[in-house]
């Protein structure tokens, strides 16, 4: 079965750019009849279909109901939802404060909540079969000593796909996740080359060395989220699936 999305209205988060800027791509190109396009920077995508692109902070309170609300306004419904939003900030034990901790999780985890509750609520109004993505974290399963905070925000949203899963089966709403590793995106190279001070080779180099010659991308992220939105990944729900190339702490 194709993996297609045709006649469906999806909504993803995060697509000014990286991961969800890919994921909004192959939803166009996979037949969606239109996208809602979410990010705290102006979305400015060139898609075949028509495209809502609201500007919000999702680390506010009220921003996921003014997404879902968007997109009710907009075009009347959502099929699908797809959380690609996320901070990746470092913070361990003894370096972050509360308001670290709280930015944290208000985005990775509050706003993914919310998003997924407002999805629900109109699938069940309208007593229609939807699908959910949530793109989380390797980092989920434990975490570098650096990401603890992050981790435990994706650990959040790990459980939370496996709990909106189940309380929805019977909706026939599927609620997926993947857990990403190393991906190679613009805010990763920003991050190592310049926040890190590394230098602009430094990221090419660890990537020669992986596995597959180089680091996974946003582009294979998409397609899976894609399949995972779409008809051909039926009925699979409640399954967050690892993308990447090693084992944490194996050799």
């Amino acid at each position: 079965m194709r993996a297609g999305l045709d006649g469906m209205v999806v909504l993803v988060t995060g697509a000014a750019r990286g991961i969800g800027a890919a994921i909004a791509r192959e939803a166009a190109g996979a037949g969606a009849e239109a996208l809602v396009l979410v990010d705290r920077d102006p979305v400015d995508l060139d898609l075949p279909c028509p495209v809502e692109a609201v500007t919000l902070d999702l680390a506010e309170p009220d921003a996921p109901d003014r997404a879902i609300a968007a997109a009710r306004a907009r075009f009347g419904r959502i099929d699908g939802l797809v959380n690609a939003a996320g901070l990746t900030s470092r913070g361990g034990f003894g370096d972050v404060d509360v308001a670290f901790w709280n930015r944290m999780f208000s985005v990775n985890a509050r706003a993914p909540f919310f998003l997924m509750g407002g999805a629900i609520a109109d699938m069940r109004a309208r007593g229609a079969a939807g699908s959910i993505v949530n793109i989380q974290s390797m980092n989920a399963h434990c975490g570098a000593p650096d990401l603890a905070v992050y981790s435990a925000s994706k650990g959040a949203l790990q459980t939370l796909t496996k709990n909106a899963a189940n309380a929805c089966m019977a909706d026939r709403i599927r609620v997926n996740g993947i857990n990403l590793g190393w991906v190679d995106t613009e805010t990763e190279r920003h991050l190592h080359a310049v926040t890190l001070g590394r230098g602009e080779g430094w990221l090419d180099a660890q990537a020669a060395a992986q596995p597959l010659g180089r680091l996974v991308g946003a582009e294979d992220c998409a397609r899976q989220a894609v399949w995972l939105l779409s008809p051909a990944s039926a009925p699979m729900t409640g399954v967050n699936l690892d993308l990447e190339q090693k084992v944490t702490g194996a050799p």
